[in-house]
């Protein structure tokens, strides 16, 4: 099937971006929406910072949030994809500090699932960014947690599993999770503009971020030197629409993009399967509600990401907490990045109908 875009109804997605702006629903955004190998659009709206005139560009820089868990996730795959883990091995196997208090019967898949039982969050998450703790300080709290419920078990979603899902890439790879990324994922897709932490992207080309109330007039915020440099597994990759159209694009090409392959097709298909539905364990209106692949949300489900109503079964996709979302429609070998700059406590409702105005542009 030949899909491409539809202009006058890509005119409706601008006029509501246009609106949204003149509003003040949220202050500026940039997407990129493909079509198929040769249609596409970028756009770009409002400001660069809040409060601030300068125009948004297409090129703009985003912190990305939690579209860094599927990279995460993807990097522990590709090692897995090499022979040197298996996905269903327990996670302490690689972090031995990890193995107390029940964790010992976490695996690599229950991290990558939000299926571990451990927490989104520390305890100690505020007072860890308020001293501007190192990330080892972050898995070292995590190690002594005791998960609220036993593994495979529920489904919780879980930052505190994608950072030590990142320390075992580390560990197992003998470089960080930034510098594999770069490596593995960055570099061969042409993704320029993305990085793990800054690690010297151009900050004048950064956008900055609405910050909500717990964050204003802190020094460990989202805009913070000391946030922007930490590299947290869990939500501290920068990046572009661009750049995430590439690593979009690779997966629906079965891992390759631009005669570079990225993972073979089986670990693909792997990755945006629903692995959830096979729980046995996990109470049926979970897996209704939180139905996901491997680091992916996956549609159709009542809770996960920002993917509208009218995506087809199968989609996968993730969203960020700066209000943030991309996805993918296999059936429609359709993609859709947008980034902006209003927290999705704000914006969840203008996330989800700019996804339905989106997917309504393919034809």
């Amino acid at each position: 099937m030949t899909t491409k875009l539809d202009h006058r109804r890509l005119d409706q997605l601008y006029n509501f971006f246009e609106g949204t702006v003149q509003r003040g629903d949220i202050s500026g955004a940039a997407f990129q929406l493909s079509a198929g190998n040769h249609s596409k659009v970028t756009k770009a709206f409002g400001r660069f910072e809040p409060n601030l005139s300068a125009p948004m560009q297409q090129d703009s820089i985003f912190l990305v949030a939690s579209i860094t868990k599927p990279f995460t996730v993807a990097a522990a795959v590709l090692l897995a994809e090499r022979g040197q883990i298996l996905l269903d091995d327990p996670a302490f196997i690689y972090l031995p500090e990890f193995g107390n208090s029940r964790k010992e019967e976490i695996t690599l898949r229950h991290l990558m699932t939000h299926s571990s039982g451990l927490p989104d969050m520390l305890p100690e998450n505020q007072s860890l960014r308020e001293r501007h703790a190192p990330i080892k300080d972050f898995i070292q709290q995590i190690c002594r947690l005791k998960p609220d419920f036993p593994a495979g078990t529920g489904l919780q979603y879980q930052s505190t599993g994608i950072a030590i899902l990142g320390e075992i890439v580390r560990r197992v790879s003998g470089i960080s999770l930034g510098q594999f990324l770069r490596k593995e994922f960055f570099e061969p897709l042409s993704m320029k503009d993305t990085s793990l932490g800054l690690a010297g992207l151009p900050e004048e080309r950064l956008s900055k971020v609405k910050l909500p109330p717990g964050q204003e007039g802190s020094n460990w915020g989202w805009n913070s030197h000391y946030w922007r440099n930490l590299g947290a597994a869990w939500g501290g990759m920068f990046s572009t629409v661009e750049d995430l159209t590439h690593f979009l694009k690779m997966l629906l090409n079965g891992g390759e993009f631009q005669g570079n392959r990225i993972f073979s097709r089986s670990a693909v298909e792997t990755m945006i399967r629903d692995q959830t539905s096979l729980m046995s364990l996990v109470p049926n209106e979970q897996k209704g509600m939180m139905r996901g692949g491997l680091g992916w949300r996956l549609a159709p489900s009542s809770c996960w990401g920002f993917f509208g109503d009218f995506l087809s079964p199968g989609s996968f996709g993730h969203g960020g907490a700066t209000g943030t979302v991309f996805w993918a429609d296999p059936k429609r070998d359709a993609t859709f990045a947008l980034l902006t700059t209003q927290p999705s406590i704000w914006s969840k409702s203008l996330l989800d109908k700019a996804s339905n105005l989106a997917i309504a542009c393919v034809d």
